[in-house]
């Protein structure tokens, strides 16, 4: 806190700058832009965006939205890294459901990548109606 007790956390102003990078605005955004050029900043908003739904997820989870499992038909590495953790383009069938499989692109710890076969937890996501966000496994520790 400041002298003036108008002091952020760093967690606050790393959020902050986070946020400006994602969208381009700001000092840090539009540096960011500049420097990285179009194709590069688009990835570095990609993995911004994992990194916030996993962020979401966590939120959901504690307040109790329902899970729905699935099962890892296949994953793929994207070559992007964000705290040192992997984004993977995983493709998942729900449990029980005959559609067609859902594609998605996520944060997954590099301490429990899952592997075909194995199966995970799906949270419905509130910003895109009919869409998933990936849960993990279920299993903490």
């Amino acid at each position: 806190m400041g002298i003036f007790g108008k002091g952020r956390s760093r967690e606050e102003k790393a959020a902050k700058i986070a946020e400006q990078v994602a969208a381009g605005k700001g000092f840090y955004g539009r540096m960011t832009r500049a420097a990285l050029g179009q194709e590069d900043y688009a990835r570095v908003q990609q993995s911004l965006g994992a990194y916030n739904s996993a962020g979401n997820v966590q939120q959901l989870l504690a307040m109790g939205v329902p899970t729905v499992p699935a099962v890892v038909v296949s994953i793929s590495d994207t070559g992007k890294l964000v705290n040192f953790d992997p984004v993977v383009d995983l493709v998942l069938r729900p449990a029980g459901d005959t559609a067609e499989p859902i594609r998605l692109q996520t944060l997954v710890s590099k301490l429990r990548i899952p592997r075909t076969g194995d199966q995970v937890l799906l949270v419905q996501d509130p910003a895109n109606p009919g869409g998933y966000l990936y849960a993990g496994d279920g299993q903490t520790g």
